[in-house]
């Protein structure tokens, strides 16, 4: 608590509008695709709705990025939260397959953010690194992250009760609470953001340092692009779907799997805060390599067991593992570029990963569907293995906080 305090009060309200915004999310990374699969989408129609939902976010979170380094980045933040609100009330109002599909393509529904504000992310992580010191970040981002995991966590539990409804209603009116759970996020996000305010843009610094500067940022930046290919289809491959793999590798139901998203999302926020405090001992990148390499060995093991709660251990112990390094990563980032570039530096981070990532359910999806239940999970502990080794050799000399150490 005394650290919530010492925060400043900018910082208190975009966190507590990740955890408000994370609640929805985590009701529909269980629930989105078996009411997809409930309505008789096939595997490749959910894949590819998934798809198009990142390739969307993907595109946006560039224009996003560099518009908002250069105006104000609290616009885009209400921007999104009323876009969300539209997209969770429209599936409310009507079951047409295309009004569906675009609201769970520009709401970004079902891929599991952790509470991040979509394409809008960018703009978020620049205005949060902007009223919290280099030297906190690391510790402020992975809570962060935690609190995203943590309201994950509650949206799961929720989760289940559509799994009991489905029996005596319809779909679509048993899975409605998930789009009331985004629109009541939406309102409450408002209200949050509508007080938050927005210190001014530091001053730039002069022509010469200037250039260098940006020619090694931009040196950074490319290869980040090159291993956020790499990271991105590994996580494309395995986490949007995962309520269908159980389902029709375990013949699992919303009741079932609920509890182990819940679960899941419950130890992701815990093992994010200690990374963040392993972060502030021992540096970002050690933070990221370890926790990212631990998931790589439970990747490879999720689709050999034989039962469901044991596949649900591992799953996870997998997630846990690898999503408590989101924070660190994030901080990583903002921290190697200048205050006018964090946008820009956010929204390629974002971008790079999110392309490769919106790829994978398309890939993974008629895959799982025709029942190759391990091939999706080798081919992405591959991929993460190549990351992992890839990012401690690129960031190892810029840890801890960022090439200059910058405010």
């Amino acid at each position: 608590m005394t650290l919530w305090r010492e925060l400043h009060p900018t910082a208190r309200r975009l966190l507590a509008a990740r955890t408000a915004r994370s609640v929805a999310q985590g009701a529909l990374v269980v629930d989105l695709a078996l009411y997809l699969h409930a309505l008789g989408w096939s595997g490749l129609a959910i894949g590819l709705v998934l798809t198009g939902g990142g390739l969307s976010a993907a595109g946006l979170s560039i224009i996003i990025g560099v518009v908002s380094d250069r105006l104000r980045r609290k616009p885009f933040l209400i921007c999104n939260e009323l876009l969300t609100f539209v997209c969770g009330l429209a599936p409310l109002l009507t079951l047409n397959a295309a009004v569906l599909a675009a609201a769970i393509v520009v709401g970004g529904f079902g891929r599991g953010m952790n509470g991040a504000a979509g394409p809008f992310a960018p703009a978020e992580q620049a205005w949060l690194a902007q009223v919290v010191a280099a030297d906190k970040r690391g510790w402020v981002y992975s809570f962060n992250n935690a609190l995203g995991f943590l309201g994950m966590a509650v949206g799961a539990l929720l989760a289940m009760l559509p799994g009991f409804w489905v029996q005596r209603w319809n779909p679509h009116a048993a899975y409605s609470l998930m789009f009331v759970l985004v629109a009541a996020g939406s309102l409450v996000n408002l209200w949050l953001l509508a007080y938050a305010k927005e210190p001014a843009p530091l001053a730039r610094a002069t022509a010469v340092p200037r250039q260098r500067v940006r020619r090694r940022e931009n040196h950074i930046l490319w290869r980040l692009m090159q291993l956020n290919t790499l990271n991105g289809l590994s996580m494309g491959l395995t986490g949007p779907l995962i309520s269908y793999w159980f389902a029709l590798r375990f013949h699992a139901t919303a009741g079932s799997i609920a509890p182990v998203m819940a679960v899941t999302f419950c130890l992701t926020g815990m093992a994010a805060l200690y990374t963040g405090r392993f972060a502030q001992r021992h540096g970002l990148v050690s933070s990221v390599v370890w926790t990212r390499g631990a998931g790589v060995l439970l990747l490879a093991l999720l689709p050999l067991m034989p039962w469901f709660w044991l596949a649900a251990l591992m799953y996870m112990l997998r997630l846990a593992s690898g999503g408590a390094s989101v924070g660190a990563r994030q901080a990583q980032i903002v921290s190697l570029v200048r205050d006018e570039r964090r946008g820009l530096a956010a929204s390629i981070n974002a971008a790079s990963f999110q392309v490769p990532q919106s790829m994978g359910p398309g890939v993974a999806g008629p895959m799982i569907a025709a029942g190759l239940f391990i091939t999706p999970f080798y081919v992405a502990a591959g991929l993460q293995l190549l990351y992992v080794i890839g990012y401690q050799r690129v960031f190892r000399r810029y840890d801890r906080h960022g090439i200059m150490g910058r405010k």
